[in-house]
């Protein structure tokens, strides 16, 4: 089949269903349910046979598919140009994204029984689908940008699907990162293609620009760039929307957003690594230190959240951690990065597919009891073995245990750190970083495994094994049995959840063929043969089973839980606390005031200054030049437009007055009436003024300096 033909169909056919899908829905509700089931199936089937395509595409020569830009019709139409590629990464992460929204939609008939707005939900679930293929399928910034705004918008409604003023907040959150995000990426496409001329990933490999004549445009443009992208995979200091997110998105987005999505900016991160920034030892080291503070961080949270679907958003948080440190350590490593770059993409899949699995157990938790936090969920997995299954699956495979898929990406991303000390003892690779500080980089890794371990280990306890402090919801959640879950519901979780133990048993097989396909895509050399099940590799996973247990034994069940102060039929009880302040929220405590406080605060103090100086300037011309005591136009109260209005009104009240008011003729004060309504108009435009975000203003204004700019280089060839 024609691969132009399968890779616009992939894009364009879930955009063009979810139209269709809504107008069914309309009069159909399982037929709309059913028609999505179909189209997400179909694009699945697509991406299988994209990837079965992928061994006739050359890779120096990839294929280019200009979209609505055919010279037949006179040009770009509209002026549009979208161009699409194809590798072994885009086909792979095509049909990830396309089989993680298959299982979800399955999922969302049940899910999505006795919701509200679910013709909406459906809507934008398709519009997201395509447009996130328009991302992993982008061959140029623009088309990637395109898709990628797009992206952020249509999933931004599944945040707010059900209206709760938690919901708007964190959507509020959430759009505000996406557009910033986006205003700031589009600066950077701005400066490189400046620089460069160019936007295409394939001309952009090899040049080398990062320490060329224009490389403070270029390392300006890519640090811009690295903060859209940033954005969106969650990484720090920009995470802060999906803690927030999560839990209030329903289940199968909260899989969606975390396993495909944030992908989606590490998708962006890739490119800048591996093209636009090959071999800068510079830009690995700011991605490394990245990755650290989001692997840590994210951990930490995720152990003292005790919110189900919090803790796997900030689980997520720290796994994206994970993943930057293998792409900085690939910029460490050249030309020896193969180790680190087939980690990072081992583990950007094997997280996607661990989180579908997550997050639609924790849906099901949901969906039955309709809360989410430990102390309310405690014991509800008790007596229910195929859901206990589908959840330990995920929580062995996020944990990195032996003979499970996120050992094995965790195994090379750990020997790519040792890999990296050896390399610089042997003077094979310049030291951009000190044995012993990547030694301490070494122990941090473990040790955020061992967190891992740890809140993972919280989570199995408190559903499976624990019982409910009140006996009698635990009886009705044993009742329960085998209702809470229908069976297209089940297919979908087993068949996710089967999915990871056979990765980790065949590594040789399904992991590294995995990697062969994205080899080209992130210009890694051949790595050698892995043994991964080696005593030296299983070192390293053993050391953070062992910080995991500590961490478990020594922090979380003393420190994490505290006893039932006045309980009279269970004395002794413990339930978990989270010891985090709420005040302690990075949003609250610096976002928010920055945006909404003191940037505002500061910009109006200079536009007072200009305003007044421009007085001062008026009052000295009248004083010197012009010497008149008040202009003629000016008026005590209103302005000229109002006063004119309020001169016809008289006119025409004097005329009534004359004619059919004569008996009872009336006067108004037109000028005044007129006047209060201008102030009030006044009035309400200033606050809905200053309700906008000033953070969004401040971007704009950066970006209107960096055309400016741009503008001012080419004319005078700066």
């Amino acid at each position: 089949m024609n691969v132009t033909l399968l890779i616009t169909s992939i894009v364009f056919l879930p955009i063009a269903a979810a139209f269709a899908g809504y107008g069914i829905g309309r009069r159909h509700k399982d037929g709309r349910n059913l028609f999505a089931d179909i189209t997400t199936g179909v694009t699945f089937l697509l991406c299988a046979l994209l990837c079965l395509q992928v061994q006739n595409v050359i890779p120096s020569n990839p294929i280019i598919t200009p979209f609505l830009s055919d010279d037949r019709f006179g040009g770009p139409y509209l002026g549009i140009h979208l161009h699409f590629t194809l590798d072994g990464f885009r086909a792979l992460y095509g049909a990830v994204a396309a089989f993680m929204w298959f299982m979800t939609t399955l999922f969302s008939r049940e899910y999505f029984g006795h919701y509200r707005n679910r013709n909406r939900y459906y809507l934008f679930l398709l519009l997201t689908l395509g447009a996130t293929e328009g991302v992993f399928f982008s061959a140029d910034f623009y088309t990637t940008f395109l898709f990628f705004e797009i992206m952020s918008f249509t999933s931004y409604v599944w945040v707010v699907h059900d209206e709760r003023p938690e919901s708007l907040r964190a959507g509020a959150t959430y759009l505000a990162v996406a557009v910033l995000g986006g205003l700031v990426m589009l600066m950077g496409i701005f400066l490189l293609y400046d620089a460069t001329g160019t936007l295409f990933f394939s001309e952009l490999a090899g040049m080398s620009l990062w320490q060329g004549e224009s490389s403070v445009q270029i390392w300006a443009a890519g640090l811009c760039l690295l903060f859209g992208f940033g954005a969106k995979a969650g990484a720090f200091p920009l995470h802060i929307w999906l803690p927030k997110a999560h839990p209030v998105a329903p289940a199968p987005a909260s899989a969606l957003l975390s396993g495909i999505l944030t992908k989606a900016g590490m998708y962006g991160i890739l490119i800048l690594t591996a093209d636009l920034f090959f071999g800068s030892a510079a830009w690995g080291g700011l991605i490394l230190i990245l990755g650290v503070f989001t692997m840590v961080i994210g951990a930490l949270l995720a152990l003292f959240s005790i919110d189900l679907k919090r803790t796997l958003a900030c689980s997520s948080v720290s796994q994206i951690g994970f993943i930057l440190v293998g792409v900085g350590m690939s910029g460490l490593l050249v030309p020896e990065n193969a180790l680190a770059l087939r980690g990072s993409l081992l583990h950007m899949v094997n997280h996607s597919l661990i989180k579908l699995v997550l997050f639609m157990a924790a849906g099901v938790v949901f969906m039955n009891v309709h809360k989410l936090t430990l102390n309310e969920i405690r014991g509800f997995g008790r007596k229910k073995p195929l859901l206990n299954f589908i959840f330990l699956m995920g929580a062995l495979g996020i944990g990195g245990i032996p003979l499970f898929n996120g050992y094995v990406s965790k195994t090379l991303l750990h020997e790519s750190i040792v890999e990296y000390m050896f390399l610089i003892n042997a003077d094979v690779i310049p030291a951009w970083f000190s044995s012993s500080f990547m030694s301490g980089i070494e122990w941090i890794f473990l040790l955020s495994g061992g967190l891992t371990i740890a809140y993972m280990l919280k989570l199995y306890v408190c559903l499976f094994i624990e019982k409910n402090t009140d006996e009698t919801v635990q009886e009705k959640y044993d009742g329960l049995k085998g209702s809470y879950m229908n069976r297209t519901s089940a297919f979908a979780l087993t068949v996710s959840a089967v999915l990871l133990p056979v990765m980790g048993l065949f590594p040789s097989i399904v992991m590294d063929g995995i990697a062969d396909m994205g080899q080209s895509f992130l210009r890694a050399e051949a790595a050698e043969e892995i043994a991964y099940f080696s005593s030296g590799n299983l070192r390293g996973a053993f050391i953070s089973l062992v910080f995991g247990a500590l961490i478990y034994g020594f922090i979380v069940r003393p420190l994490l839980m505290k006893k039932e102060e006045s309980a009279e039929n269970n004395i002794g009880s413990r339930y978990y606390v989270n010891q985090i302040p709420a005040w302690m929220d990075l949003e609250n405590i610096i976002y928010r005031p920055l945006l909404l406080r003191i940037l505002p605060f500061a910009f109006g103090m200079i536009c007072r200054f200009l305003d007044s100086l421009v007085d001062t300037l008026v009052v000295i011309l009248r004083k010197t030049v012009y010497r008149d005591e008040k202009l003629p136009h000016e008026r005590s109260e209103g302005n000229v437009l109002t006063h004119l209005c309020a001169c016809a009104a008289s006119f025409f009240e004097t005329l009534g007055n004359l004619t059919i008011h004569r008996k009872s003729p009336r006067k108004r004060d037109y000028e005044h009436k007129l006047a209060l309504l201008y102030e009030e108009y006044q009035e309400n435009s200033t606050m809905i003024a200053r309700s906008m975000s000033f953070g969004l203003l401040l971007f704009c204004v950066g970006l209107i300096l960096t055309v400016a700019y741009l503008f001012i280089k080419d004319v005078f060839g700066w």
